[in-house]
């Protein structure tokens, strides 16, 4: 036995072989997923807490189901949710669903930095350091929907698993389903130009009838 066959492989290999190791490609065509719960940039700066409004002006973008057939939409009022919760959710929805043929949709991403000091810690001296990311969903807002040949009482009872897990209360709807606009229902009858109108001002004696009295007028 040589000695070069007595030691490992990686030494006793051929510059030829060598090279062909180093000119293979270390990337592929294929374009990675995206991670919805975390943001490519990384958390590079820090972000403020934040509050999402309740849209008012007319916009009723990400209150309907786009993609899916069903999904499950935030009915009560804004809140941040982390990403360990939203990851719960769906996950509560894929063990429901398990073996069946679907697809599911995120319609939310956990991009804001959450940041925290610790406790018995003095006031000042920054925000503190990184803790998870979240997102801030608007109320109204749809987070997940789904799409497959899958009856619709499975669907609910998936969302309502779903929902069970993350804060808030949430709502089933269905493709076609009016969108919202704020916390109003844009329905048959109503339409987004009665919602925009400014509010008529009432006369004085009006309004001040309103108010409850002991006395008669």
């Amino acid at each position: 036995m040589s000695f070069c066959s007595s030691l490992r492989p990686s030494l006793c290999s051929s510059p030829n072989h060598i090279l062909a190791k180093t000119l293979q490609r270390t990337f592929s065509s294929t374009p990675s997923p995206l991670d919805w719960l975390a943001p490519k940039r990384g958390h590079n700066q820090k972000n403020r807490k934040g509050r999402p409004r309740v849209r008012t002006g007319g916009s009723t973008k990400g209150t309907t189901v786009v993609w899916g057939d069903y999904g499950i939409r935030m009915r009560d009022h804004d809140r941040r949710i982390s990403a360990k919760q939203l990851q719960i959710g769906a996950d509560a929805i894929k063990k429901r669903l398990r073996g069946q043929r679907y697809r599911l949709y995120t319609r939310v991403c956990a991009n804001i930095g959450v940041y925290t000091s610790g406790n018995e810690v003095r006031m000042g001296k920054g925000k503190g350091s990184f803790d998870y990311w979240a997102a801030r969903v608007a109320v109204s807002r749809i987070l997940f929907e789904l799409k497959g040949d899958l009856h619709e009482q499975v669907v609910r009872d998936a969302f309502r698993l779903a929902g069970n897990k993350l804060p808030g209360l949430y709502e089933f709807v269905r493709k076609g389903d009016p969108p919202v606009m704020g916390i109003t229902k844009v329905e048959a009858g109503t339409t987004l130009e009665e919602m925009q109108r400014p509010r008529l001002k009432l006369p004085m004696d009006i309004t001040a009838g309103r108010l409850p009295a002991t006395t008669p007028p």
